[in-house]
């Protein structure tokens, strides 16, 4: 009997095939949430907006119009159209200003995320795989993290590093790190007496191999969940970092630096301190409803059969 032909391309074929497949029963599961999808277009829409903000904004941002003070959003008496959401108590664009600020906060989330997702998947695997003292000298670490209010810690070590913005994504990687190890340990021990696990140990595979190419995409999952929510977490942490003068200093753009300019004009000029409050709320909600959708796709437990 003849053996039938290894055909290269077939197998290529195939996998495509079953990525695809996979993507359709993603969305699937992810559009079912109405709110995800009205979160996903919103994000997206954010940073299509921070990307092309150059273009986009109709003024320089740190740029000062003498004769236009705390002037109001158009549609107001004394508003413009050249300043369609006001000026600022320096007499600034806001509507010009909240959009280079969006490109400030996704920033933020995106090296806040990937420096804490990184550290803390590396961290979670060696607690996980290796157990033992390496496992109790890890998680008693991040027990002492989590002891701290975050918010509370990010100010302890911001005002140890010196006020700045770098220092700040730092201060929240460092805080937000023990969720991923934690997530990431439990997975790992999870998977760890699993049969593709032990045949993989027979064949002899190494612990490096086995830990990140073995293992860790199986407990991926809930880590992207759990970006996803820590993305919110790290805008609203710069926020607040920000408004209180321990993040990105004036004149920067970033929504909570505007916040803390802003809080004595507050009863005279509600736009200044209400429409960069607005843009956090809204990217924050979307970016939540956004890991709620991703939950429901991705956690099995949710699928129906």
């Amino acid at each position: 009997m003849s053996e039938a032909a290894y055909d290269p391309e077939l197998e290529i074929d195939t996998r495509q095939t079953g990525r695809i497949a996979l993507l359709k029963e993603f969305w699937a599961y992810f559009s079912e949430n109405r709110g995800a999808v009205i979160g996903l277009v919103f994000f997206v829409t954010i940073i299509i907006i921070a990307v092309f903000a150059d273009f986009i904004a109709p003024h320089l941002p740190n740029q000062q119009y003498r004769d236009a003070f705390l002037q109001p959003p158009f549609w107001q008496e004394g508003g413009s159209l050249t300043f369609p959401l006001g000026t600022d108590a320096v007499g600034r664009d806001i509507l010009s200003r909240l959009i280079h600020g969006a490109r400030f906060s996704l920033f933020i989330g995106c090296i806040v995320v990937s420096g804490a997702l990184i550290v803390g998947v590396i961290l979670g695997l060696a607690a996980g795989f290796f157990r033992g003292r390496v496992d109790t000298i890890i998680m008693r670490l991040m027990d002492i993290i989590l002891s701290f209010p975050s918010l509370l810690l990010a100010l302890v070590l911001v005002a140890i590093l010196g006020p700045s913005l770098t220092n700040a994504m730092i201060a929240i990687a460092i805080v937000q790190q023990p969720h991923y190890v934690r997530l990431t340990r439990a997975a790992v021990m999870g998977e760890m007496n699993k049969d593709y696990v032990t045949a993989a140990r027979v064949i002899g595979v190494r612990r490096l191999r086995l830990m990140f190419v073995t293992i860790l995409p199986n407990c991926m999952a809930p880590l992207i969940v759990q970006a996803a929510l820590s993305f919110s977490t790290a805008i609203l942490d710069a926020a607040a970092l920000g408004f209180l003068g321990m993040g990105a200093q004036p004149p920067t753009p970033e929504w909570g630096t505007m916040l803390a300019e802003a809080r004595e004009f507050i009863l005279r000029a509600w736009w200044v301190v209400t429409l960069p409050g607005l843009a956090i709320l809204l990217t924050v909600l979307a970016i939540n409803l956004m890991g709620d959708g991703l939950r429901d796709a991705l956690d099995p437990k949710l699928k129906r059969s």
